[in-house]
């Protein structure tokens, strides 16, 4: 029976040797480790045998824990435990160093678990003055191995350990989680206020009304005064219902400034509209264009609203001259005021408008009757305010009444020039288009009085002749916009000796000679040569030729600059109408689709390296006959997205089609009829050379050179 126990003995103490040497530090110094296994073994003795009890059975567990071979054995450290046990940034191992990694300042050391009563740990303590004392273990440790990063001196050792209980309080702390997605309508309830009204600003009305509809609060924010400071129905008017509409401008309230309800033709009712017109008191800008209001309406509107600036009355049969009268007297910052086409008011209604509202500069009272009036001339005489004047269809208006309003009741007159001496007049834009009572000597009022003038339209004055507008022509440097259309009794020397020699050719850029018969070549091509800033021609029903298109190009050409990269588009920079015009054909039709495709080759003579610009950045826009319209459009397409190769290609097929069809009809009515045109311009061409010699004769002026179409070559 000795032997056995003396066996269990040894192996006892073997195991306890072994343990010992598992749990010190592989730091310490392996002298160290040397005198522990050499000590002397006590002698064996009978002892007694030990008994499986539960406190046998948790010691041999904490040997087990304690073994750094079952350190790998263990589940992964989890991500959560701080950086400063994991090995304080070093990329090696803390649990396996090499020797080297001892002797660095800072070395990494397993710590021991705390002795047992009744095993070797306790029986041979360490003899080095070095040991490492017993460090507690981590209760958020997962591992009874944590490890720290120690110093060699004995010091800095100690203070880690006293200081072991704050640092781990410190990095117990808990990791914050993720937070969850918020949801839209928690996104948006956390915005402001203000944040909200300012992101419904981006939507159209009829979403804003749609929004309204998802609970009590979309339909407070959506019906909030804040959002309807602008009101525009053009879009909707025929599909948002009366109590809607007025619901929304019960809602603004003070809030709205900007009303447009042109079209809302379901205003009709007495009380909507007064309910609409109490609604609104700080409107500045007003449009009840073609709608059904109330005259009584329209009047409540007006006097609750003084401060309004741009008011559109067109169309409305319910204003009168009493809503004239009532504009005058509460609307006195009004500066612009359209009331065109309002059947009900008279010249007398717009005469109280202009005393009581002395801001007033764009009046446009389009088809008004009674301006033939003497007093309501002097009324536009004496305020002298307006910049902008639209009389188009006022046949009532008549030349002492014009003249009237430009030059006042009996005026002084210059005895040099004979012309009246008052101050000139501030209109920038007149339009008398269709007041067909108008004559040269009414008209002949505005030479010398207009030296501001931009804008004038004559269209359809057909009284009107070159006298009427020779003074015009001399006294406005500023006119831009000309429309001389349906006036049949202007001549060539209108445009060749009157407006192309006149100051305001440079600034010319909008002419219209349609309709006017006996304008052609010999007054078009001077105008182009000299208005080189001409941007829209107009010559519909005249007698220009093919001569004045090759002009046309020529002036763009000259004027524009080139492009030295394709991918460079060109541009629309002139657009001619020219459709109704007999005398032209397809050669100057094809004479601008060539310059507008034109791309330059290198001379022979040019400099080796020297820049080329090829390519056009400026072409003509061509209105012309309707059977030729849609070859032309398809050919301007092509030049503006860069494909000159197809224009080109298309061009030359459709000149050789034209030349087709001419040869197949060269002897039916067709031909005939073509070559009654050639003739015809022969003989335009002769007369004109004819003048041109006799001129440069009698040492007028230099022959023009004789056109060269090739109408007569071809027919």
């Amino acid at each position: 029976m000795a032997e056995p126990s003396s066996s269990i003995a040894v192996g006892l103490a073997v195991d306890n040797d072994s343990t010992q040497t598992m749990q010190q530090p592989q730091t310490i110094v392996e002298e160290q480790h040397h005198q522990d296994s050499q000590q002397p073994v006590a002698p064996i003795t009978d002892v007694e045998p030990k008994r499986r009890t539960r406190q046998r059975l948790l010691r041999g567990l904490s040997r087990m824990s304690s073994s750094s071979s079952l350190i790998s054995t263990g589940r992964a450290r989890s991500s959560s435990t701080p950086v400063a046990y994991m090995g304080m940034g070093n990329g090696s191992s803390p649990l396996v160093q090499s020797p080297s990694a001892s002797n660095s300042a800072f070395a990494f050391t397993p710590i021991a678990s705390p002795p047992i009563p009744g095993t070797p740990n306790e029986l041979h303590p360490p003899t080095s003055s070095s040991s490492i004392q017993p460090f507690p273990a981590f209760p958020h440790s997962q591992s009874t191995n944590a490890i720290v990063r120690v110093n060699q001196s004995t010091t800095a050792l100690d203070g880690m350990v006293a200081r072991a209980p704050d640092m781990a309080r410190t990095v117990s702390m808990p990791l914050p989680s993720r937070r969850p997605k918020k949801t839209f309508s928690q996104l948006w309830n956390s915005l402001p206020y203000e944040v909200q009204l300012h992101t419904l600003q981006y939507l159209q009305p009829k979403e804003v009304i749609r929004l309204s509809r998802i609970n009590k609060k979309f339909h407070k924010l959506c019906f909030d005064g804040q959002l309807w400071t602008t009101f525009d129905a053009t879009e909707f008017y025929q599909d948002i219902p009366v109590k809607m509409l007025a619901k929304i401008m019960t809602a603004a309230g003070p809030f709205l400034k900007d009303l447009n309800l042109r079209g809302c033709i379901q205003v009709e009712k007495y009380q909507d509209a007064l309910l609409l017109a109490s609604a609104c008191s700080n409107l500045v800008s007003a449009s009840l264009e073609s709608s059904f209001i109330s005259s009584k309406s329209v009047e409540e509107l007006l006097r609750r609203n003084q401060r309004l600036a741009h008011i559109n009355l067109t169309s409305l049969t319910s204003v009168t001259d009493k809503t004239c009268l009532v504009l005058g007297e509460s609307c006195t910052q009004i500066e612009i005021l359209n009331l065109s086409w309002c059947k009900s008011v008279t010249a007398m209604g717009v005469q109280e408008v202009l005393k009581g509202c002395p801001k007033l500069r764009d009046l446009r009272v389009g088809e008004i009757r009674g301006f033939d009036s003497v007093s309501v001339a002097k009324t536009f005489f004496e305020t002298n305010q307006l910049e902008r004047l639209v009389m188009s269809g006022c046949t009532d208006l008549t030349d002492k009444a014009f003249q009237v309003m430009i030059h006042g009741v009996d005026p002084k007159m210059d005895l040099l020039t004979d012309r009246p001496i008052v101050p000139p007049r501030r209109w920038r834009h007149l339009d008398l288009s269709r007041c067909t009572r108008l004559s040269d000597v009414g008209v002949s009022a505005l030479g010398y009085n207009v030296p501001d003038l931009e804008g004038l339209i004559l269209g359809g004055c057909a009284r009107l002749t070159d006298t009427a507008l020779q003074p015009i022509f001399a006294s406005t440097p500023k006119l831009s916009h000309l429309d001389l259309e349906d006036l049949v009794e202007l001549k060539n020397p209108l445009f060749s000796d009157h407006l192309a020699k006149s100051e305001c050719a440079k600034s010319l850029k909008h002419l219209s000679v349609s309709y006017c018969e006996d304008v052609g070549d010999a007054g078009m091509v001077p105008v182009f040569r000299a208005c080189t800033n001409l941007r829209s021609v107009e010559m519909d029903n005249t007698r220009v030729s093919d001569l004045t298109l090759a002009e046309a190009a020529a002036m763009v050409r000259d004027r524009a600059g080139r492009a030295t990269k394709r991918p460079d588009r060109p541009y629309i920079g002139l657009s001619l109408v020219i459709y109704d015009c007999p005398t032209i054909t397809h050669t100057g039709v094809r004479e601008i689709m060539a310059r507008n495709a034109e791309i330059l080759t290198p001379p022979q003579s040019q400099a080796v390296g020297a820049p080329l610009r090829p390519y056009p950045t400026e072409i003509i826009g061509l209105k012309c006959f309707y059977g030729w319209q849609m070859t032309v459009d398809e050919h301007t397409k092509r030049i503006l997205r860069g494909h000159f190769a197809a224009a080109h290609r298309l061009q030359r097929k459709w000149a050789d089609s034209i030349q087709a069809t001419e040869e197949a009809n060269a002897n039916g009515a067709l031909g005939r009829r073509r070559r009654r045109r050639a003739r015809e311009a022969r003989q335009v061409h002769a007369d004109e050379e004819a003048a041109g010699a006799a001129a440069a004769g009698q040492g007028m002026g230099i022959g023009r050179r004789r056109a060269r179409t090739a109408t007569c070559a071809i027919m």
